[in-house]
């Protein structure tokens, strides 16, 4: 990957995760909070248009698919170490949710997370065993 991706890529990852945690500090409990088929709903979208977003990312970044991963990383990672910091004082940084709620939020976090850095891997490992 080239080294001019890398502050760009770690600075949108900053930006999407405080427009994400501001999101959640406001419509949070009206998610987390709530019937069991509001949060299941979210539970089930956030990954996929995170996924999304971040594949639009990519393309228009022109991202080599052999780099998607280390790409990622360089999105998932601020907001990784943002969410520890979060999640570790939740009442100070979303008032409006319980703490009891740290759990659902961080199972959300977790598979959004995970979703879309398997996506990651998935065209990376594909890309690399591709001749060129």
């Amino acid at each position: 990957m080239e080294k001019r991706h890398i502050l760009p890529l770690s600075a949108l990852g900053l930006f999407i995760w405080i427009s994400g945690t501001v999101y959640y500090a406001y419509i949070g409990p009206k998610v987390l909070e709530t019937t069991g088929i509001r949060y299941w709903t979210s539970f089930a979208l956030s990954p996929i248009l995170s996924a999304w977003l971040c594949i639009v990312i990519m393309r228009r970044r022109r991202i080599a698919p052999v780099n998607w991963v280390t790409a990622m990383l360089l999105l998932a990672i601020p907001g990784m170490i943002g969410e520890a910091a979060v999640l570790a004082n939740m009442t100070t940084f979303m008032p409006m949710l319980h703490a009891e709620s740290a759990g659902r939020y961080g199972a959300l976090l977790f598979a959004t997370y995970a979703f879309v850095l398997g996506i990651a891997e998935v065209v990376t490992l594909r890309a690399a065993r591709q001749p060129d």
